[in-house]
C-alpha cells in the first residue's frame, strides 16, 4: 500500500468543508477514501450510485447514525446531485465529514443549479509519480530551485514508471500480460460505458478511431484538420470528442506562453495522454512523462497551496521550441527541455534563456547520473529531476 500524496490535505481539509476529489478510471479515487475513513473517521459509509441501494439511501439520504465520514462515490451521475448533496451539507454538517468522488471533472457540474461554492475544497487525484512512490515529501517554493533526491532507487522506479505508467494496478503487478489487458479493458469501458452514458453518443466508433490515434499525437502540435481527415467526420465533431476525453481525463493540452517578448503561436495545444505507458514512441514517451508530472506539480501548488501555478510549453513564430515553462501568476518560474540522445545544450533553450528572464532552466537527460550546469542552465538525469516534483 502507498499512501498517497493526497492524504494528509484532504483529512485537513475535511475538518473544514466537504472534498471533492475527480480523476481518471482507476486512478485510486475509492482506495484513498476508505484508506481516510479507516485510519481517521471511524466508523465511515461508503456509498456508491451505481448500486442501487446505495443510490436509494443517497436519495432518501438515510445514512447510518454513528458514522462520522461519508464518501459520495460517482453521485454526479445523478441529474439533481448538486443541490441533492448541497441539502445534505447544510443539514448535516455537524454530523458528517463529506467526501465526493467521480471519474469526471466535478467542477463542470457546477454550471447551471444552486451553487455549491463556498462549501467543498477540489482536489485532483493523479496516478504515480516518481516522488510519491519513493514516499518522500517535498517542500516547494515558488521562485527557488527543485530541491532533488541524490541518486538511488529513483532509476528503477523510473524504467519501471516508463514501461507500465503510472496507474496503481498494472505498476503494482508488474505484468506485461496484465498491462496489454488493462489498456483492452480501460478504453473499452472508457468508450462504451462512461462516455457513452453521460454523454450520450451515438457513434462510438468514430470516438474509438480518434482514441487509438491520440497516442501517436502526444508531444505534437494537434492538429483538428488532420484528425478529422483521419477519422472523416466533422470538424465540430472532432472538437467535441476531444473536449469530451479531456473531461474523462483520458488526455490533457498543454498550450504555448503567449506573453512578450515571445512572438508565440496563439491556439495550438500540444497533447499529452494520462496514461504514457500506450505511447509507443520512446521520445514521446519519456516528454509524457515529463508532463505528466508536471501538471501533478501545477495541479499541487494549485489546489492545495493555493498558488497559481500553470504549465505551458514556449515556441515562437519561427518555430524555436522549448517544451515545457512553469509559471506562478503568469511570470516565468522554471523552464524544462526533455533530451532522449545527447547532453549538448539545446540551441533553443540558449535561445530563450537570453530571450527572456526565467529563474530556472532544466534540460533532462536520459543518461543516469548526469548533473551539472553549463551557464545557467542545469543538466540533469531525469529520474533526479523527478525526484524535485511532487
Amino acid at each position: 500500500m502507498i499512501k498517497r500524496y493526497l492524504t494528509e490535505t484532504i483529512v485537513k481539509d475535511l475538518k473544514d468543508k466537504m472534498v471533492f476529489v475527480a480523476g481518471p478510471r482507476q486512478v485510486g479515487k475509492t482506495t484513498l477514501a476508505k484508506y481516510i475513513g479507516e485510519h481517521y473517521f471511524q466508523p465511515f459509509s461508503y456509498l456508491n450510485w451505481d448500486y442501487q441501494p446505495d443510490r436509494r439511501k443517497i436519495i432518501n439520504s438515510q445514512f447510518e447514525s454513528e458514522s462520522k465520514f461519508l464518501i459520495f462515490d460517482e453521485v454526479h451521475k445523478y441529474k439533481h446531485w448538486k443541490n441533492h448533496i448541497k441539502g445534505i451539507f447544510d443539514t448535516m454538517e455537524n454530523s458528517y465529514k463529506i467526501m465526493v468522488t467521480g471519474s469526471s471533472r466535478l467542477d463542470i457540474y457546477r454550471k447551471g443549479g444552486d451553487s455549491l461554492r463556498g462549501r467543498y475544497y477540489y482536489q485532483i487525484l493523479h496516478p504515480f509519480s516518481l516522488k510519491e512512490i519513493l514516499g518522500k515529501t517535498n517542500i516547494v517554493f515558488p521562485f527557488s530551485e527543485l530541491n532533488f533526491q541524490t541518486a538511488g532507487e529513483s532509476r528503477e522506479i523510473f524504467l519501471s514508471l516508463l514501461h507500465f505508467g503510472p496507474f496503481p494496478e498494472p505498476f503494482l503487478k508488474q505484468s506485461d500480460v496484465f498491462l496489454r489487458r488493462w489498456h483492452i479493458e480501460e478504453v473499452d469501458r472508457l468508450v462504451r460505458e462512461e462516455i457513452r452514458d453521460l454523454r450520450k453518443i451515438v457513434d462510438t466508433s468514430s470516438l474509438q478511431i480518434l482514441v487509438d490515434l491520440l497516442p501517436s499525437k502526444v508531444g505534437s502540435l494537434l492538429s483538428v484538420n488532420n484528425l478529422r481527415e483521419d477519422i472523416q467526420t466533422a470538424h465540430k465533431t472532432v472538437v467535441n470528442y476531444l473536449k469530451i476525453l479531456e473531461l474523462f481525463y483520458f488526455h490533457f493540452r498543454v498550450y504555448p506562453y503567449t506573453k512578450k517578448p515571445i512572438r508565440s503561436l496563439k491556439k495550438m495545444a500540444k497533447l499529452y495522454l494520462w496514461d504514457w505507458s500506450v505511447v509507443t514512441d520512446e521520445g514521446a514517451k519519456i516528454e509524457n512523462m515529463v508532463a505528466s508530472h508536471l501538471l501533478k506539480f501545477t495541479h499541487f501548488l494549485n489546489y492545495t497551496q493555493g498558488y497559481k501555478t500553470e504549465l505551458w510549453y514556449l515556441r515562437d513564430k519561427e518555430g524555436r521550441e522549448v517544451d515545457f515553462l512553469v509559471t506562478v501568476d503568469a511570470k516565468p518560474w522554471f523552464a524544462v527541455e526533455t533530451k532522449t540522445n545527447d547532453e549538448g545544450i539545446s540551441p533553443t533553450v540558449d535561445y530563450f534563456s537570453k530571450r527572456i528572464s526565467i529563474p530556472f532552466i532544466y534540460q533532462v537527460v536520459l543518461k543516469p547520473n548526469v548533473d551539472y550546469r553549463k551557464e545557467n542552465i542545469r543538466i540533469i538525469s531525469i529520474d533526479k529531476f523527478l525526484s524535485g516534483l511532487i
